[in-house]
């Protein structure tokens, strides 16, 4: 009996060591609020930030994470010169005030000198978070120039999902970054028409009145709208480098099967079609997206929201058009409240060995970098040691060369 557990160990070992095929090992590196890069400490001053992002690319080198998902449009701002949007104050300390240097290209560069493709984080309609006030941002912001594109719900600032306006500005952002720089692939996150608010409807009721485009519910209004956008961004970099992809990271519920025959066997509360009107699935269906990275940042076993249910669930919708890459939580390990499998043991460990009996998952992306750069609850050494233990490269389209 001994001696069968032993070769299974080994065995298992084996097919996670020997693997040479290309395979997504990714890490979320987030610039909203600084979580990741730059620290506090480094807001203004730019010797500094090109330390700690050297700092961050060796470590994720030696962790063999083979791309990074980088955050430069976190609130309508940038991280990159740009002639559309002000400088981003999570770099320089003030909305519009401008950086010496361009980090986008600096994170490029140093990126791929390590074999790290770039794939580039926006996030298409927030402009303020809860703790920003809206007459602090710059005076070149579009919210100054075109204040009707805009709507506020709660106590944050969005623009308008439901204009063209908003669609084709998004558009021009996508295809200055894609034209401008050397990277391989657009993603954006969670954060479609915003999470619910309880007891504060969107604000878009009186434009849905005033033009439904015939429907008749404002649920698929919404989610058209949403679509619209999609479709407008998938044609945008199609347009002008084929070979840069277009991925999109939901929350880890589509919808639950309660609600839909197509649903996932989860309770949870929140679902992408019904809440945020991200209907994903019909973008992978269309090829409007290369890659989707779900969320999936609950444990193995939990009642309402089951890793492993939710695991096979996407892997199910898989394709060659479409890859299905799994969103991990390592900030949740080692917490002293919550589930007890986030204290015991190492919970990402056993989510990454389900992962290699799925067909249809063929890669990982992590939240958050600075969990893996400090080697949280020793993660770090788990992959370097078992799952990731030599350099493979990320998946690509054909015909997609770093320069």
């Amino acid at each position: 009996m001994k001696k069968t557990l032993l070769i299974s160990i080994l065995m298992m070992n084996l097919v996670l060591c020997s693997a040479t095929e290309p395979y997504f090992r990714a890490a979320w590196i987030s610039t909203v609020a600084n979580i990741d890069w730059p620290s506090k400490e480094a807001i203004g001053n730019y010797e500094q930030q090109q330390s700690e992002m050297i700092a961050i690319l060796d470590s994720l080198q030696a962790t063999h994470i083979n791309a990074v998902v980088f955050q430069v449009r976190p609130t309508a701002d940038a991280l990159y010169p740009s002639e559309l949007e002000p400088w981003s104050h999570w770099l320089t300390g003030k909305q519009g005030q401008a950086a010496t240097y361009d980090p986008l290209e600096f994170v490029c560069t140093e990126a791929h000198k390590r074999g790290i493709d770039v794939h580039v984080w926006i996030n298409p309609y927030r402009v303020t978070l809860k703790t920003t006030n809206i007459d602090d941002i710059a005076s070149s912001h579009m919210y100054n120039k075109h204040p009707e594109w805009f709507v506020k719900y709660g106590k944050q600032w969005y623009y308008a999902p439901h204009l063209q306006e908003t669609r084709d500005f998004l558009c021009k952002v996508v295809a200055d970054l894609v034209t401008r720089y050397d990277i391989q692939a657009i993603h954006m996150d969670d954060y479609f028409y915003p999470y619910p608010i309880i007891g504060e409807d969107f604000p878009d009721a009186e434009a849905f009145a005033k033009d439904s485009r015939g429907f008749s519910n404002i649920g698929d209004w919404r989610r058209d709208n949403v679509n619209m956008a999609i479709e407008a961004v998938h044609k945008t970099i199609n347009s002008i480098k084929p070979h840069v992809e277009f991925g999109i990271s939901p929350f880890g519920i589509w919808r639950n099967k309660a609600n839909d025959p197509r649903g996932s066997e989860t309770a949870g509360g929140l679902q992408n079609y019904d809440d945020l009107y991200a209907d994903i699935l019909l973008w992978m269906e269309k090829g409007w997206i290369d890659y989707v990275v779900p969320q999936l940042y609950w444990e193995i076993g939990k009642k309402v929201a089951d890793y492993k249910t939710l695991a096979y669930w996407w892997a199910q919708y898989a394709s060659d058009s479409c890859k299905v890459y799994i969103g991990m939580a390592p900030f949740h390990l080692g917490e002293e409240k919550g589930a007890a499998a986030w204290r015991e043991g190492n919970e990402i460990c056993r989510q990454l060995r389900l992962n290699r009996t799925i067909p249809g998952i063929t890669g990982e992306c992590y939240f958050r970098t600075c969990d893996l750069v400090n080697n949280r609850c020793n993660l770090t050494d788990s992959l370097k040691q078992v799952f990731y233990p030599t350099y493979v490269p990320a998946p690509r389209k054909e015909n997609s060369v770093i320069q």
